[in-house]
């Protein structure tokens, strides 16, 4: 009996001890290095793609510059691994990449059996269909015997079948690993529907030889809570991802841009104040940034590196983009949309 309860001690202690290891990790090995790696995909217009010079732009690769700037004081101490949707998980599980920040759905499965954790849900979408104008077709439920054009290893596959087994329809799936390949067999006419999330139709259209000539239908066939994607067992780093994107919600919030980050450190707003890392009237200070291993500063330098999330939202995916995307959902909740975050004290 005393040698099983000893066993069993030994191996809590021995599971304990990796835990502590693998909660120390990445932010360690992220500082060590100098630079965050993050994972990306291939090419979303609005999301992430390299412009004409190579520079990465877009929402997501904006989340991963706001951690490298919470981290560094530099948003531009990160590098991209542009993963396809079959590849990302194998990236993020391996260690290739210290984060996934790559238009994926938050799911039960993905953040328990897979090993995973969403911080936050950083863009609300949902599943519809764009279509050629051509075909006369005005709803998804005039689709049934249409050729469907998919990305593998993706939720969308689910979802396309769930919706047509429940309206009583047929497709021929047209599936395909690479993004930018099945931009391509849409635009050549290999399939006469295109599916995934809404967003990401906006920007497939923008790309195409006739943006003009396609429309995305008005269905949204599913919940697809977007964000970041990071590993199990590693809670400190967990936190400083979540953090980082609820300081982006909170500094819009307070009307804490860019452009007056630094005159608004004198603001007489406690909220602010605070949100800001400055040091109470005796001296002390908030402590928030060194709970989650950052510099009091930390939200100055996300801000300053990135904006804040509305600012993010405006020029990569609102009126100052060309997808030209209505906040809609992700408008902050005293909008009417679905961003929130708790506050930071």
């Amino acid at each position: 009996m005393k040698n099983r309860i000893l066993s069993l001690l030994m191996a809590a202690s021995a599971v304990f001890g990796v835990t502590a290891h693998v909660s120390a990790g990445t932010l360690d090995d992220v500082k060590k290095k100098g630079f965050l790696q993050c994972g990306v995909s291939q090419g979303v217009s609005g999301f992430s793609m390299p412009d004409a010079e190579g520079k990465w732009k877009g929402f997501d690769v904006d989340v991963c510059r706001a951690v490298a700037a919470a981290i560094f004081n530099d948003p531009e101490k990160v590098k991209f691994s542009p993963l396809s949707a079959k590849d990302r998980f194998t990236a993020l599980q391996s260690g290739e990449i210290d984060m996934l920040s790559r238009t994926t759905t938050w799911t039960m499965s993905r953040d328990t059996a897979m090993g995973f954790m969403f911080p936050v849900a950083s863009f609300y979408d949902g599943q519809g269909f764009m279509v050629r104008k051509s075909l006369g077709v005005d709803s998804a439920l005039k689709l049934d015997g249409a050729a469907v054009c998919t990305a593998t290893g993706t939720t969308t596959e689910l979802n396309l079948a769930d919706y047509f087994k429940a309206h009583g329809m047929k497709y021929q799936g047209v599936v395909i690993e690479d993004q930018s390949q099945l931009r391509q067999a849409y635009d050549e006419g290999r399939c006469d529907v295109l599916t995934t999330e809404q967003s990401i139709l906006y920007a497939e259209r923008s790309a195409l030889k006739n943006p003009e000539d396609h429309v995305v239908l008005p269905e949204m066939i599913s919940k697809e809570p977007l964000g970041p994607l990071v590993r199990q067992g590693d809670i400190a780093w967990f936190n400083l991802v979540k953090w980082t994107a609820f300081a982006l919600l909170n500094a819009e919030e307070v009307g804490v841009m860019q452009a007056n980050v630094e005159e608004m450190k004198k603001s007489e707003n406690p909220e602010i104040t605070r949100l800001l890392g400055v040091k109470n009237a005796d001296g002390s200070a908030p402590g928030f940034g060194p709970g989650i291993g950052l510099d009091e500063e930390w939200v100055v330098h996300i801000v300053k590196g990135v904006g804040n999330y509305g600012e993010i939202f405006e020029r990569n995916l609102g009126e100052q983009s060309p997808l030209k995307i209505k906040r809609g959902a992700n408008a902050l909740w005293k909008d009417g949309g679905l961003q929130y975050a708790p506050p930071i004290r």
